[in-house]
């Protein structure tokens, strides 16, 4: 109870605010038409602004379509282009717009916009205390956000580096995991916990982290990892409506990815995959960054005439053993390309269920290329040699088809 009890200081705390003076009009005191295109502005002095928003039609099946090369044909398509971190800023003010009850907070998230813009002019929109701005200190703030989830909220805890999430590791552990089951069900934690992560360009090895391996072990949290601007959105949008606790990876190197998404409402799945290439002769399973560099190993693969299936996880826990298992009883062979470590990596963990539930239709021992067990290298070329290479793929896909 010590982060709804940290909650509570932390509000009651500023000088221009006064909880008891906050009544939220409650949703029967609102017309039908109201509560379908509203949204409430918490102002840091305890006023509340009732606005309205255009309502939009939801797609509850929304399915990626494959990406084209062609700009001509892209240019052709219905929609909008978004760059990644500007299609999580859209998921996130829709779900914003939608229920009152969702807020962010994390450093610099307020009216500076987040270290890489993703909540840039929502503080301004929302105001302070939909979207706080919180001290360096992520095990507090993840702890309020917990604590939050706990009395009825949706927050998105954001942290600046996933890295640095591992300040909040006991609070995400015993808290946001395990709550609703120490609790009997009596408190539900419906938390996002999002950001950056992955090597970049000469981060450094703090800031190159790669935590979906530290995670997955926790008991009651779902993870999934976006790679796109059109999957980026719907993720967003599934984890701010989940009732379970959700940790998004957001890769660093691709928050600048254009693409053109439905201007519909639509919203995917937290437990499945993307076919992102159909194939017949081997089955690459990947997600984030990697997915990039197996496509570009894919057309080289497809000269030499073999014909790779790739599939982006997307959902790193659980996995989508559907999706994957109809793949391996197709083409025989798995490929996994993963930028986590090997050592207790996601490629362990998959190439373990794999085995267990499809090892009668593999024809050749799952190959799984991951980084080096290694901190990452400053110096760029050391950085390039210690995560997987397209031409890595090529030559593994080679080996399988032999």
């Amino acid at each position: 109870m010590a982060t709804i009890v940290g909650a509570a200081t932390a509000l009651s705390a500023s000088k221009s605010f006064d909880s008891r003076k906050l009544h939220l009009p409650s949703r029967r005191s609102l017309s039908v038409s109201e509560r379908k295109g509203s949204f409430l502005v918490v102002r840091s002095d305890g006023s509340v602004v009732h606005k309205a928003h255009r309502a939009q039609k939801l797609i509850a099946n929304a399915v990626a379509t494959k990406a084209d090369s062609s700009a001509a044909s892209t240019a052709s398509k219905p929609g909008h282009e978004l760059l990644l971190f500007e299609a999580l800023r859209e998921g996130l003010e829709e779900e914003m717009d939608r229920d009152p009850t969702v807020c962010v907070m994390g450093e610099d998230v307020g009216h500076y916009g987040g270290s890489y813009k993703v909540t840039k002019g929502l503080a301004t929109k929302y105001g302070d205390l939909r979207v706080l701005d919180t001290p360096i200190a992520e095990n507090s703030f993840t702890g309020m956000g917990i604590g939050a989830a706990m009395t009825g909220l949706r927050p998105i805890v954001e942290g600046m580096n996933m890295g640095f999430l591992l300040l909040a590791f006991n609070q995400i552990s015993n808290n946001c995991g395990m709550l609703h089951y120490t609790s009997g069900g009596q408190f539900k934690i419906p938390i996002v916990i999002r950001g950056p992560g992955g090597v970049g360009r000469q981060l450094g090895a703090e800031h190159s982290q790669r935590l979906e391996s530290y995670f997955q072990s926790i008991p009651g949290i779902q993870m999934v990892a976006c790679s796109t601007p059109y999957n980026a959105k719907g993720l967003m949008k599934a984890a701010i409506r989940s009732e379970n606790p959700v940790i998004l990876f957001e890769h660093v190197l691709l928050y600048n990815l254009k693409e053109r998404i439905p201007d519909e409402e639509y919203v995917c799945s937290l437990e499945e995959a993307e076919m992102v290439r159909p194939g017949e002769h081997v089955t690459i399973l990947t997600y984030s960054r990697m997915r990039y560099h197996v496509m570009q190993a894919a057309k080289t693969l497809v000269n030499k005439g073999y014909d790779p299936e790739v599939i982006d996880i997307r959902s790193l826990k659980p996995f989508d053993l559907h999706t994957i298992g109809n793949s391996v009883k197709k083409t025989h062979r798995v490929l996994i390309v993963e930028e986590c470590m090997r050592t207790g990596g996601i490629g362990a963990s998959l190439t373990a269920a794999i085995t267990e539930n499809f090892n009668d239709y593999l024809d050749a021992p799952i190959i799984c290329l991951s980084s080096q067990d290694v901190p990452t290298p400053y110096a760029g070329t050391l950085e390039e040699w210690t995560v997987v290479q397209p031409a890595q793929i090529v030559t593994a896909v080679e080996q399988l088809c032999q």
